[in-house]
């Protein structure tokens, strides 16, 4: 033997077998009996041994004892392919990227971003990890994310991409509030802004005291615009229950922060090349992007 048999000729000879004659067979695989005849003798050349007897009497068939022993495979070559065909039509699982996002980030400007991504790419699901920047660094240092949206000092180590982030003191538009030692409505330890506010107010001879602290965005923006404290926030979220401080004040204006586009130590799959190709695309701030080519 010098070929596998083609699975089209193990279908014919299973019907035949199965129907007890050729024509029923035809009848069976939708072929004419001649065809049937000569797909069997092809099959009984391509194993090298007679597969089935033929009774010119009553038109029927019997399996000689090779073809008896080519049944058996037949029939599981051809569940075997069945099976294969089945799982091959079937959705493909989604694949999956873990994404990185800063806390300030996420909520509806995440939704809003991934929105159309998701919309775009349906097979591929989304694993969003919010944090700070040094939980998002540790987790990418671990291969615990595909990529991350880092806020950080602007140029601190490698990136896909990078968007520079305006910086705004601001307090409450309804009341001014003491301003020493100064209130600050913060982010918890690990936050870029928190750690500006902090050294900026030492620099103007200050001092500052804690009087809020919230995990979330809305919670700081939420402190300041009811009076509780004094922040630094990225401009575009400045909320109009906002009032913007500047040096008059006493509050310097203080350099862009940046928010970069990290991946992890992993080579990138080609699912969250997309996603890093579509962020680069759709990340807007109030300042150009930057993309690197390096990662």
């Amino acid at each position: 033997m010098n070929a596998l048999p083609d699975l089209e000729l193990l279908r014919t000879f299973v019907a035949v077998v199965d129907s007890g004659g050729f024509t029923r067979a035809a009848d069976r695989v939708h072929l004419t009996q001649s065809t049937v005849s000569q797909q069997i003798k092809k099959l009984e050349l391509t194993v090298g041994h007679q597969l089935l007897f033929r009774d010119k009497s009553t038109g029927g068939v019997t399996t000689t004892e090779e073809g008896e022993l080519l049944l058996s495979y037949a029939r599981r070559l051809l569940a075997t392919a069945a099976e294969a065909m089945e799982v091959l039509r079937r959705p493909a699982a989604p694949r999956t990227i873990r994404l990185g996002v800063p806390e300030d980030f996420a909520g509806q400007r995440l939704i809003d971003l991934l929105s159309g991504f998701a919309g775009a790419s349906p097979s591929i699901r989304l694993d969003t990890v919010s944090g700070w920047s040094t939980e998002l660094r540790k987790l990418l240092d671990a291969d615990g994310l595909d990529l991350a949206l880092i806020k950080r000092e602007p140029g601190d180590g490698a990136c896909l991409a990078s968007w520079r982030e305006e910086l705004v003191w601001v307090e409450s538009a309804r009341a001014t509030v003491e301003l020493d030692p100064v209130p600050l409505a913060v982010f918890p330890t690990g936050c870029i802004y928190r750690d500006r506010a902090m050294r900026a107010i030492e620099r103007s001879g200050r001092t500052w005291r804690i009087a809020y602290s919230s995990q979330g965005l809305m919670g700081v923006q939420a402190a300041v615009a009811s009076g509780l404290g004094v922040s630094l926030l990225p401009a575009n979220a400045v909320l109009p229950e906002h009032r913007e401080l500047g040096p008059e004040q006493g509050f310097e204006r203080q350099p862009c922060a940046e928010l970069a586009l990290v991946k992890g130590r992993s080579n990138l799959s080609n699912e969250a090349k997309l996603l890093a190709e579509f962020l680069m695309a759709n990340i807007s701030t109030d300042q150009p992007n930057t993309a690197h080519a390096g990662s």
